[in-house]
């Protein structure tokens, strides 16, 4: 750490200061099992291989299979993408401090990693968004479902989703550069995360917990949202069919994606709450819901489709 060193725009601490300015970051592990590290880190890297192997085989096979090559099957590749590079930047983190008891990393470091952590979750929020409305259409509209989602449409939607996501996530490591660390330099999770690291800041961190927010508002929460309403306008639809047995297959094909949703959003909300405006808990209940909404989606999402898609 550094004395008596300005920290951001206007913030001096003197150098008879009894705080100290951090350069560095330390991330934890799953704390009060440090001893078993070495036997926590199998399970995670099963979870990890699992992951990359998932994934990679669903990009593959949609991209090489001229017959897959269809909305829903598009947007299956995009999620796999989206959960592939959630994983890179996840699972490597918590194995070295399994391994190598690797905890500091460099604000840089740490600062980029958030982004892309940040940037695949803003990624695969908006993509299950986008596959709740090819359901949607695919339920609702299955005569015209070929001329509503053209490649064109789903090039548009996928640049789309870049567009919104790099326009409010790269803002975030910029507004952080400008605020000074100073009460400890010790994160609660195995990777570092926006809300985790403004609450290590001295300085004012007002700015950053509005566009923080903000983001998570304006992406996360009103893509939840629209997935609501989706649903909503697809159980209208079905409840319309006139049999039983169309009703059950109609259902039958959301199944997965109902599963990619609650995966995904259910401990993003508690996660986010929490932080923003629960009480102060214990670190067990942060590190159990962070790595449930990182590392759990990418491990079970291609299993799920796999196991509920007979083409694939």
């Amino acid at each position: 750490f550094i004395l008596g060193k300005a920290c951001g725009a206007g913030i001096l601490l003197p150098t008879n200061s009894t705080k100290a300015i951090f350069s560095t970051f330390l991330v934890t592990g799953i704390p009060g099992l440090e001893t078993v590290h070495i036997w926590i880190s199998i399970p995670f890297c099963t979870m990890f291989f699992i992951t990359l192997v998932g994934n990679v085989t669903i990009m593959t096979v949609i991209l090489r299979e001229r017959t897959l090559c269809v909305p829903m099957y598009l947007f299956l590749a995009m999620l796999a993408a989206s959960d592939l590079g959630l994983s890179l930047f996840t699972f490597p983190t918590m194995l070295g401090i399994f391994w190598l008891d690797a905890r500091e990393l460099t604000f840089s470091a740490c600062f980029t990693q958030m982004f892309f952590i940040h940037t695949f979750q803003d990624f695969e929020s908006a993509i299950i968004l986008a596959m709740a409305f090819d359901r949607y259409v695919a339920i609702s509209h299955p005569l015209h479902y070929s001329s509503i989602l053209t490649n064109s449409v789903i090039s548009r939607i996928g640049l789309a989703i870049v567009v919104r996501t790099l326009t409010v996530q790269v803002p975030l490591p910029f507004l952080l550069r400008r605020l000074c660390f100073c009460h400890s330099n010790v994160l609660s999770h195995s990777y570092c995360l926006h809300p985790d690291i403004i609450k290590l800041s001295c300085s004012s961190t007002r700015i950053n917990s509005i566009f923080g927010l903000f983001v998570v508002l304006s992406t996360m929460g009103l893509d939840f949202l629209l997935i609501l309403f989706s649903y909503i306008l697809i159980l209208k639809t079905v409840l319309s069919i006139a049999s039983y047995g169309g009703c059950l297959k109609a259902l039958n094909t959301c199944i997965s994606h109902i599963c990619a949703v609650i995966l995904f959003f259910t401990p993003m909300i508690c996660l986010s709450i929490l932080h923003r405006f629960g009480p102060k808990l214990h670190s067990h209940i942060y590190v159990t819901l962070a790595n449930m909404h990182f590392l759990i989606p990418p491990v079970l999402n291609p299993i799920v489709y796999v196991v509920k898609t007979k083409q694939i």
